[in-house]
């Protein structure tokens, strides 16, 4: 369980909005820097949700990696994203790939504000 836990919250995000409407380009990005920063990607999914006239409305997506998980949900009509990367530290330590993932991602959507959390997981705290 021991791992890295990064979460952040994308305010006001200034990369052009089409960016947080396109679920197949985001699949691509994140799958393809989950690769690139050395992280097993083992399975995927994204999808883009419609509003009631069927416009896009965001877009919800995870890739799977045999060190854990990245997730991403975006809402286009606030300008939003959030971003949740995790990494066990099993048999490596990932901690340093995860925080260049998580570093690339969010500069990728250009937030005006972020809030970021890290979080050591697994480890258990003496009582």
């Amino acid at each position: 369980m021991n791992g890295l836990h990064l979460i952040a919250d994308l305010h006001d995000c200034r990369c052009d909005p089409a960016r947080l409407l396109d679920a197949p380009g985001l699949e691509t990005y994140c799958v393809d820097a989950c690769q690139r920063h050395g992280l097993t990607v083992v399975g995927r999914l994204f999808h883009a949700f419609r509003d009631a006239s069927g416009q896009a409305a965001g877009v919800t997506g995870t890739v799977v990696l045999a060190e854990s998980h990245l997730a991403i949900h975006t809402w286009p009509e606030i300008g939003a994203v959030t971003l949740d990367i995790y990494v066990c530290n099993f048999s490596d330590d990932n901690s340093a790939r995860a925080q260049a993932l998580f570093a690339e991602t969010v500069a990728r959507f250009a937030p005006a504000c972020v809030e970021r959390h890290s979080v050591r997981r697994g480890q258990l705290v003496a009582a």
